[in-house]
């Protein structure tokens, strides 16, 4: 069964004549795949994000944007608990987590957000998000497919970066991807005018951010174009 599965998804992701794949086209597939509204891919290393791979439209893009300046959200805690975490109702959950988060994304019209685990053997890659603007879980089916085309990302993912010289990221991942190099150039800034890690840079960055209810991104431009310098 899980093969047939695999061989179904493979299918799918093939249909439309595309010979080679790139990260728009694997989370649209995401999307008709599994039956949900919209879906996003982000790449991590160690306990930092790195950026979105993909996202599928404007609100899976903010849902994106958000979990990289609040470091909170589905696959955060996917990647760092290596699990799919499911919010079957984000408006009136259970269980209250994601508290800087869940605001912002219930306002854009979210109402079940899930996270799947990007990993390969041992290998933790980053997690892929999906949501839906109607609450309630995915079903069986559902998930299953989520944890095939999850597994697919992971190992396209792998092999696309297998092939790029060290220390670069392959052409193949790069396309349609936001990895917030402006991001990075100014923590890299933050940590020479005050004399710290870069992680911890990256951390008051986020910190601003947050404080100032402004996105990451933003708050990096204007570092770059010293705008903002932080105390």
């Amino acid at each position: 069964m899980a093969g047939d599965r695999l061989h179904q998804v493979l299918a799918a992701l093939s249909a439309g004549g595309a010979d080679v794949w790139s990260p728009a086209w694997l989370c649209a597939g995401c999307v008709k795949i599994v039956g949900v509204t919209g879906a996003g891919v982000m790449l991590m290393s160690g306990d930092i994000p790195r950026g979105s791979l993909c996202t599928t439209n404007a609100v899976s893009h903010l849902i994106e944007e958000l979990q990289y300046t609040l470091g909170e959200g589905p696959c955060i805690d996917a990647y760092q608990q290596d699990q799919v975490v499911t919010e079957p109702d984000l408006a009136d959950p259970v269980t209250r987590r994601w508290p800087a988060f869940t605001p912002p994304t219930v306002a854009a019209g979210v109402r079940a957000i899930f996270g799947f685990p990007l990993r390969v053997g041992t290998v933790r890659l980053g997690a892929l998000n999906l949501y839906r603007d109607r609450p309630g879980p995915l079903t069986g089916s559902q998930h299953a497919d989520a944890l095939v085309v999850a597994d697919v990302t992971a190992r396209w993912v792998l092999e696309a970066q297998a092939g790029a010289p060290a220390g670069e990221v392959a052409a193949a991942l790069e396309t349609g991807a936001d990895f917030h190099f402006t991001v990075h150039n100014a923590a890299g800034m933050v940590s020479v005018q005050q004399q710290i890690s870069v992680t911890e840079a990256l951390i008051r960055l986020r910190a601003y951010a947050f404080s100032h209810d402004r996105l990451l991104a933003d708050v990096a431009e204007d570092v770059i174009a010293r705008r903002l310098r932080l105390e």
